[in-house]
């Protein structure tokens, strides 16, 4: 018996930690993996826009793991001369002081260079996958730490330019399309070194051009010319330059067939040849990132670089520039093929239904681009509605105190008359007239009261889409002033309005508006803090301008503006506030653009700063 107790006893204590384990077990599976992307130029700048796409695709695919996905720019290797990188550290650093990041894929050398000289302050222990970077940025791994690993490219440009010259033997003149941002300057003198065996063969660089010096140049390159065309991100005037549509206008004043080793350029105007796979490196960038993620040492993986693939061709640029296909390597694919004049008359209806169905075909790409583009437009949306959610509710935290106060205040009056009211009744004979009188008072407090909680609620209230209405501006001011108001008597500032006797009727959504005037007006507080309290003074005024536009403009009696940060003050993240976020302002520019207004700062002759905005009416307004 005693020996059965025990046995029970023991099973019940391991059934009692094996239930508990697989409870940690599942907490621990259901925690997201947090995965920050770390652009060099930006998420829209090709090919590596492309790279970065095909990774997240494939991460999301392959991934047992919940994903939190962060991604970021570094901005700065857009120039050409090198920038502070103090302020985007410390963003960095701010931003995930709090959360622990599980990997970081920096795409491009400039990206993963800028990890590896602020890791200390950073991701001292954070894995990095770097990827859409030539092998020979990192030779043998060099400058990898334990925490690192590569899934990397083999640009092959010798071997590239084997195939212009098998296409186009009696090409003499090769222009090279490239930018001049430190990123193309290194592949410039990487080319250069690398393109002295071609002997025979004249290279124009066209990287200390500016965009419109390039396209003169590409339309006027003397006969017997091919253009490759590797990278555009940054021209020689310092403009940056989106890949798509820079690639369209060089591919439309281009008097030579154009070349790409990418493969995201191929159907948009270049000839062909053997062309490294986007998907394919977002494939591998994805499996190593799985793997990371799943627990294995960062430095133990080891990936092959990823270099040309199969010779892939146009069949309209074949056509165009008369290339023979039989001069085309063997297994070569070619795409987008045109019916021949033979097929074209021998089989008219086959040519009408092959002319029909590549119609329909364009037609089904650019729905499906246009479907793209319309959810990347709500994705940015749904952000924006999201970052001016987050500001108004910083703005009601900042506003707590003075709110808590006013409410006070009303319950505080409501009880004090309730009292006189219980007394009154009391009496033998009560006064009805003061009872009365008494309980119009208790109304007018709840009225004050129930105002300042639905002006609030109406601020903190989550949007999910941007609604426009017709409303009176001037009834967006006065809702404001209920929120205003406590904490402008809370800091000692007299808030006063001048607002036009006119309805101002405008089309726009009332909450963002009124999410406008309170950022600018408590910015204008913010900056007489310093002030004495007997001259510190908000106003807000209204003015019709010229019967077409509505001006507001808010005043301060601070010290102004200087004139070193007026041109930043409307920039994101810009901030000159020991605890300032930098979006306030950024925020009221966004949603006065929205809606077709523009808006402005400049100081007063009197002292003090003022920022105006206009608004254009919604209905005509006759003088």
């Amino acid at each position: 018996m005693y020996g059965c107790s025990r046995i029970k006893r023991l099973w019940s204590v391991w059934l009692s930690g094996a239930l508990l384990l697989l409870t940690m077990l599942e907490a621990t599976a259901a925690e997201p993996k947090r995965v920050l992307l770390l652009h060099s130029f930006g998420r829209d700048f090709a090919p590596f826009s492309d790279f970065a796409v095909r990774f997240r695709d494939e991460l999301f695919k392959q991934s047992p793991d919940p994903i939190d996905l962060y991604e970021s720019s570094l901005m700065s290797a857009r120039f050409r001369e090198p920038t502070e990188e103090g302020p985007f550290v410390e963003y960095l650093r701010t931003l995930f002081a709090e959360r622990k990041v599980d990997l970081i894929v920096a795409f491009a050398a400039p990206a993963a260079q800028f990890i590896q000289r602020y890791r200390p302050q950073l991701f001292p222990t954070t894995p990095m996958l770097i990827t859409a970077v030539d092998e020979r940025r990192f030779p043998n791994n060099d400058g990898l730490t334990a925490n690192d690993t590569i899934v990397a490219l083999k640009v092959e440009n010798s071997r590239y330019f084997d195939n212009i010259r098998r296409l186009l033997p009696e090409t003499t003149t090769i222009a090279v399309v490239i930018g001049d941002s430190p990123l193309e300057r290194y592949w410039v003198g990487e080319m250069r070194r690398e393109f002295q065996q071609f002997t025979g063969l004249h290279f124009e660089w066209l990287n200390t051009l500016s965009f419109n010096a390039i396209l003169k140049r590409v339309a006027a390159l003397p006969p017997h010319s091919a253009i490759f065309y590797p990278l555009l991100a940054i021209d020689a005037a310092g403009v940056p330059h989106e890949q798509e549509r820079a690639l369209a206008s060089v591919y439309a004043a281009a008097n030579a067939p154009m070349f790409s080793i990418i493969d995201n350029n191929f159907g948009r105007g270049v000839v062909g040849g053997p062309m490294i796979s986007t998907q394919e490196l977002g494939r591998r960038g994805a499996e190593v990132a799985v793997r990371i993620l799943g627990g294995v040492p960062a430095a133990s993986i080891k990936t092959p670089p990823l270099g040309l693939g199969t010779p892939l061709y146009d069949g309209r640029e074949l056509r165009r520039w008369n290339i023979s296909e039989a001069r085309l390597p063997p297994g070569s694919i070619v795409q987008f093929r045109e019916p021949s004049v033979w097929q074209e008359y021998r089989w008219e209806i086959a040519a009408a239904a092959a002319t029909l169905l590549m119609l329909v075909a364009i037609v089904a790409l650019l729905l499906v681009e246009r479907h793209r583009r319309r959810k990347a437009e709500l994705q940015s949306r749904s952000r924006l509605l999201e970052v001016m959610h987050l500001n108004r509710t910083a703005a009601a935290g900042a506003l707590s105190a003075s709110i808590s106060h006013e409410l006070n205040q009303s319950l505080g009056a409501i009880m004090s008359n309730a009292e006189a009211a219980e007394l009154l009744l009391s009496a033998t004979h009560p006064d009805l007239g003061q009872v009365q009188e008494i309980l119009a008072d208790i109304r007018h407090a709840d009225q004050h009261a129930a105002d300042v909680i639905q002006n609030l609620r109406k601020l903190l209230k989550r949007q999910s889409v941007i609604e426009a209405h017709e409303f009176d501006l001037n009834d967006v001011i006065a809702g404001s002033l209920p929120i205003l108001l406590p904490e402008a008597q809370n800091r000692g500032v007299a808030l006063r309005t001048d607002c036009s006797r006119r309805a101002l009727p405008v089309l726009a959504d009332r909450t963002h508006l009124q999410q406008v005037i309170l950022n600018l007006a408590m910015n204008g507080m913010d900056a007489m803090m310093g002030s004495a309290s007997q001259v510190r003074t908000v106003t807000i005024q209204t003015a019709l301008n010229e019967g077409h536009e509505v001006e507001v403009a808010v005043a301060d009696s601070g010290t102004g503006i200087p004139a070193e940060i007026m041109k930043n003050i409307f920039e994101t993240f810009y901030t000159t506030k020991p605890q300032g976020t930098g979006l306030g302002l950024s925020i009221a520019r966004t949603i006065v653009e929205i809606y077709g207004g523009k808006i402005w700062a400049e100081n007063r002759a009197e002292g003090g700063a003022v920022f105006r905005f206009t608004m254009p009416l919604a209905t005509a307004q006759v003088i």
